[in-house]
């Protein structure tokens, strides 16, 4: 009993420092990357994945809110702001493509944003879904802030919104290529608007991991794609609903 006691008095004074969820959720992540390159980059055994299933396991075994773990780990969550912005450098290595491809672009964003909104709350309304639950599904494929503003300016849950856009992400990244495989699309740059479309920054981190080109055109499609549905689907909302 006096080791589990002391045991219990450790993990409460390292709590009390903010560096240790911070230092949890890097170890996570590492632990992630490694099982991630052991398993020869298998989409399947995504980083992010095993470490938020790690963090959430340490979380429930201590007791420990999220609170007081983003109290720690916050910096992390500071540094996705200037990573978003460092997708602009392969983006400009990329510009005359861009350029040339332009139409196509704006064409296949926002035929890719309305259908991942539509979609979404077309299938959740099938099974029952409603109200809160229904606006908070829509905006799942646009990155985490800009989704959560939506959500909450149309009346949804952003908590909710989140967790689904966090999932939505995990699970482009895992199954995005080999269904882009699957169906025979080749070109890099046509693969990273698909997979910047339809799942955000962790779509675009594995796009990157893969071929410049498409790590360029997703960071491209994540942008293009949040400020889209961002003016589409408030329009759409008041009209369907």
């Amino acid at each position: 009993m006096k080791s589990i006691e002391s045991l219990r008095d450790i993990w409460v004074y390292l709590a009390a420092s903010p560096l240790l969820h911070l230092t949890l959720t890097l170890i996570a992540y590492q632990i992630g990357s490694w099982i991630y390159r052991k398993g020869r980059l298998n989409p399947l055994l995504n980083p992010v994945l095993i470490a938020v299933g790690i963090v959430v396991s340490l979380l429930l075994l201590t007791k420990t809110s999220y609170s007081t773990y983003f109290d720690g780990a916050q910096f992390v969550h500071f540094l996705l702001g200037p990573a978003t912005v460092a997708l602009a450098l392969p983006l400009y290595r990329q510009f005359e493509t861009v350029k040339h491809s332009a139409p196509a672009i704006l064409a296949s964003i926002i035929a890719g944003s309305l259908t991942a909104s539509l979609t979404a709350v077309f299938i959740v309304w099938l099974m029952g879904g409603a109200g809160d639950t229904l606006i908070s599904i829509a905006p799942k494929s646009v990155t985490a802030p800009v989704a959560m503003g939506i959500s909450e300016r149309l009346g949804g849950l952003p908590s909710l919104t989140a967790v689904l856009v966090i999932l939505t992400g995990i699970t482009g990244a895992m199954l995005g290529p080999p269904i882009l495989n699957l169906i025979g699309v080749k070109d890099w740059a046509a693969r990273g608007l698909a997979i910047g479309t339809a799942s955000h920054g962790i779509g675009t981190a594995r796009a990157l991991q893969v071929n410049e080109v498409a790590g360029a055109f997703s960071g491209l499609a994540m942008g293009l794609n949040a400020l889209a549905t961002a003016l589409l689907l408030p329009i759409l909302w008041r009209l369907i609903f």
